[in-house]
């Protein structure tokens, strides 16, 4: 699944072709994805993309009329082609530019969603979502202060999108491996110092992941084409049963909160 240095990747590499473009045409050629795609987002043709701006997993492409909410789900991207270039199976949405050029949506499994979202308004899928990770908003007097009375573990506590946005399933898991930290010990219990290094590794992971073009594991390129290389500096995440880069000890893999976890029980208490 696109996390949110994949999204945001996408975001950087879309933006050069679609700002201060104006939108030619709308084809929606599947209008069943996680939710139905509104007929409203018809609106946007005619209208100048005056920003495209990311928050949390979701691409927010916005205009004077209003604003498409676009979320990647589980296999979905998007791509700027030439408009000549034919859709193929599972292109869902395109945008085409009077520059000749074509925002095309590809998403197999349709768990991603196009949205719409009047200007002046804000969408439910946004009314709950905590501050972003790399943003000053997210430091370590605020995790700890949420954490007081959080009986979860730590990686279901900084995967939750209430109290922080976009630290996905991989991310958190190589965050909790550089704070050294057990992804099992209970929010509460950890200390204001332990909290600062984590959020410091969160930041660290997420930024390094963005410069790297995020990590391709299944389903993720960028706009262009290329897959990003993070996965190439993993240091934990899908390890199981090699040595742990610090100590050496084999990587573990375990299920929490229904999701694959990797740790070093050696490196992290």
């Amino acid at each position: 699944m696109p996390e949110l240095p994949e999204v945001e990747v996408s975001r950087m590499g879309i933006t050069p072709h679609l700002l201060n473009q104006t939108i030619k045409k709308i084809d929606v050629r599947q209008p069943k994805l996680r939710w139905p795609v509104p007929e409203e987002i018809f609106l946007l043709q005619g209208q100048v993309i005056r920003s495209i701006r990311r928050r949390a997993k979701y691409l927010l492409i916005e205009t004077d009329q209003g604003t498409a909410i676009i979320h990647l789900g589980m296999s979905g991207n998007l791509r700027v082609l030439d408009q000549w270039i034919e859709p193929n199976k599972h292109d869902h949405v395109d945008l085409t530019l009077t520059n000749g050029k074509v925002l095309r949506y590809h998403d197999p499994r349709r768990f991603g969603a196009w949205l719409w979202c009047e200007t002046g308004t804000e969408h439910d899928v946004m009314s709950h979502l905590g501050p972003e990770p790399l943003t000053d908003d997210f430091n370590a007097q605020y995790l700890f202060e949420k954490a007081q009375k959080r009986k979860v573990v730590t990686k279901q506590f900084i995967m939750d999108n209430k109290v922080v946005v976009g630290v996905g399933n991989i991310y958190a898991s190589e965050s909790l491996f550089g704070a050294r930290i057990h992804p099992k010990a209970i929010a509460s219990t950890l200390t204001l110092e332990q909290i600062t290094i984590l959020v410091d590794e969160i930041k660290k992971v997420l930024a390094r992941a963005i410069t790297q073009g995020g990590t391709t594991l299944k389903d993720f390129n960028q706009a262009d084409g290329k897959p990003g290389y993070f996965a190439q500096e993993l240091l934990v995440y899908g390890k199981a049963g090699k040595p742990c880069p610090v100590c050496n000890e084999l990587i573990r893999e375990e299920k929490i909160g229904q999701r694959n976890s990797f740790y070093c029980e050696g490196c992290q208490t």
